[in-house]
């Protein structure tokens, strides 16, 4: 959990506002939800791994006896929007469309772009079970990316029906199929042995776990010819028919698999999605669709989501379809500053212009001045004492200020402001009425 510099703030603000922005341009409204849920909403709904990550937080006041905790920080958005549907669902319209843009806490080991505490970027469609849905969401993710800079990530794409019917086939019973995705979403963390090894710990027979890596760790057959598609994905999905041909589920899985393809193919997210059989996801609340984002060289992912069609029902007590997406801000913002995408003039301008205080006499006609150029839309810093206009000029240029407003008895005597321009070294006198234009002008000259 940290503390975040004013530079800092300037990068945060405005990823979340172009995601924000995007997000609305696709329909999605904007929710809030409370940073403390009660621990009965959030366990059970994130797996064996998830559950063990909650803050959770211990009675209170003195009266409680022994300790045991009834609330926990949210460990993500998703469960939360759950329960607000079900709680507000007869105000909320038959498709529901939501961003929400908020931290959210794990009991984590914090590492390079992880964290105890995290901003997530969610958007989720909630009402329908059409593939439109999907092709939406990777679309909307897609055109969020690519506004802020980044054009080499990928969308990898799988089916929770696939997986199941792909455990089937290579022997994972069903009991041991939460424990076999547990270990299969380590694989690009820990590799093929690591995930054998970690499936003979959890109690599968060798046999079983030599045939889980053969079915997962392998490479698809050769490509099929004949469609309009990525060569890479007709291949896979190919290979996922026929590894899948007597499992009605595992096809149908596959057919969504290849809708969403197709139909992404029209969007933003064209060219963007990659069938990835080995991808799992460790939240056990998912039901069809899984996505994930990909960025070469980084380790982890910059987002991911799925479809979650009986989240809401633990709630509701009927199924509502959903599917969903959450950008991690933490991590974007980690790879756009090692990577130098932010906007130069984000960084090192807290001000347009510095208005100095040459007496005390004069402090209310500094104030005065600022007053003016503030409502003319500039972002203006008063000098907070009496000082010498040298050190004034110092304080400006070490804050990157690039333009102070010299207010003395010379100038007030005359009517005029005495404009210098840090950058050029250049000053000039000006009529007070002209001030505010001839600031704009040196703010967006070269």
């Amino acid at each position: 959990m940290r503390d975040f510099l004013p530079d800092e703030v300037r990068r945060r603000e405005h990823v979340i506002g172009v995601i924000a922005a995007v997000y609305e341009r696709y329909g999605f409204e904007p929710l809030q939800t409370p940073a403390v849920e009660n621990i009965d909403t959030l366990m059970g709904k994130y797996g064996e791994e998830g559950d063990k990550l909650i803050f959770k937080i211990l009675k209170r006041g003195e009266q409680e006896g022994p300790a045991v905790a009834d609330l926990a920080l949210r460990y993500d958005l998703t469960v939360p929007l759950a329960r607000v549907v079900a709680e507000y669902r007869g105000k909320l319209p038959r498709f529901f469309k939501r961003y929400q843009i908020q931290p959210v806490w794990r009991a984590d080991r914090p590492q390079r772009g992880r964290f105890r505490k995290f901003y997530q970027c969610d958007v989720d469609a909630v009402g329908s079970r059409s593939t439109i849905v999907e092709i939406e969401i990777c679309a909307a993710a897609s055109e969020a990316l690519a506004t802020l800079g980044f054009a080499d990530f990928a969308i990898r794409l799988n089916h929770r029906q696939v997986l199941s019917g792909l455990l089937d086939a290579a022997g994972v019973e069903q009991a041991r199929h939460g424990d076999a995705l547990v270990a299969l979403d380590k694989l690009d963390k820990i590799g093929p042995h690591g995930v054998e090894q970690e499936l003979l710990a959890r109690g599968l027979r060798p046999a079983v776990a030599a045939g889980f890596l053969r079915v997962f760790a392998g490479e698809p057959a050769a490509e099929a010819g004949g469609t309009s598609w990525d060569p890479a994905n007709a291949a896979r999905l190919a290979h996922l028919e026929v590894a899948l041909a007597d499992h009605a589920a595992g096809r149908a899985g596959v057919q969504a698999l290849r809708e969403i393809v197709a139909g992404a193919g029209r969007t933003a997210a064209a060219g963007r999605l990659r069938i990835d059989p080995a991808l799992a996801r460790g939240l056990s609340y998912y039901t069809g669709a899984i996505m994930e984002i990909a960025v070469p060289d980084l380790a982890g992912s910059l987002g991911g989501g799925g479809r979650y069609d009986h989240l809401v029902g633990m709630f509701l007590g009927e199924d509502v379809p959903a599917c969903g997406f959450s950008l991690g801000l933490e991590r974007i913002i980690v790879v756009m500053s090692e990577r130098g995408m932010f906007p130069p003039t984000l960084l090192g301008t807290p001000a347009d212009v510095l208005v100095t205080v040459f007496n005390a006499a004069g402090v209310g006609d500094s104030l005065a001045l600022a007053c003016e150029l503030r409502r003319e839309g500039l972002r203006v810093d008063v000098y907070p004492e009496v000082d010498k206009v040298g050190k004034q000029f110092k304080y400006a240029s070490g804050r990157g200020v690039p333009l102070v407003a010299v207010l003395g008895d010379d100038e007030l005597a005359r009517g005029e402001v005495t404009i210098k321009d840090l950058r050029s070294g250049e000053q000039v006198s000006l009529a007070r009425a002209q001030v505010a234009e001839s600031i704009r002008a040196r703010l967006t000259s070269p």
